[in-house]
């Protein structure tokens, strides 16, 4: 199975990863990938990206060393009510938003119903373009419920390698990402396989990712980032939904 698009990258923006956009984009053209997405995290996280950052994202080329490059965030989700780090004046012009848990950020884990039902809260923002690394044991969450959510509104989810190596915060985290891949197989919702790389050396390893994906039956056709056509056919979707 062949990736054209890592969609979920962090550059030294982060706080705590450690690339630039020049090395992300000439590692991502050395293993043959035709897209990265720019998506670092929001400043609701300690260390984060300054709103400023996203702001001046319009600075950036649209392509650098032959790699399309997808300007976005990742988000954090800071309430129970389905909030993000950052306002629509600054979301709106991202060509790529993710959303997701992460500790620290104003939301405090709850039940599995609870962290599911902010899931969707968030999902009904038509800002937002992915839910990131939804197995995640610190936030549990009740899979069918989501991917049914996901399903009905048109909104992939993501398998996320990162979640996979042995210095991930996410450990056991195949035993979560694998109930929500074999439901979105058997119920054909869309996802993405994306690194979440944090240095230039992983930019494009989802080996254990696609590994889980295949394992759970999810063919090329469901997986939105094997083709760069398919994720901007995916995007133009989400923004004519707005």
């Amino acid at each position: 199975m062949k990736i054209e698009a890592d969609l979920h990258v962090h550059t030294v923006a982060s706080g705590h990863a450690y690339s630039t956009v020049e090395e992300i984009t000439k590692e991502a053209a050395k293993k043959g990938l035709k897209m990265v997405a720019i998506t670092d995290h929001g400043p609701g996280l300690p260390g984060g990206a300054h709103l400023y950052h996203f702001w001046n994202l319009r600075i950036m080329p649209q392509e650098l060393n032959s790699v399309r490059i997808l300007k976005g965030v990742e988000a954090n989700i800071v309430s129970s009510d389905g909030e993000l780090d950052l306002t629509d004046e600054y979301l709106e012009p991202l060509e790529l938003v993710h959303a997701g848990f992460h500790p620290s950020c104003g939301y405090e884990s709850g039940s599995a119903a609870l962290n599911t039902k902010v899931l969707i809260k968030v999902m009904d923002n038509p800002l937002v373009d992915f839910i990131v690394h939804p197995g995640n044991w610190k936030f549990p969450i009740d899979p069918e419920t989501l991917v049914d959510a996901a399903l009905e509104k048109g909104m992939a989810l993501e398998i996320n390698n990162s979640s996979f190596l042995p210095t991930s915060s996410r450990n056991s985290a195949r035993s979560f990402d694998l109930p929500i891949a074999n439901l979105a197989y058997k119920k054909r919702l869309q996802v993405i396989i994306s690194s979440d790389a944090h240095i230039y050396t992983h930019v494009g390893v989802v080996d254990k990712a696609v590994e889980l994906a295949v394992s759970a039956g999810l063919d090329e056709e469901q997986i939105i980032n094997t083709s760069v056509r398919k994720v901007l056919d995916y995007l133009t979707t989400r923004r004519a939904q707005r």
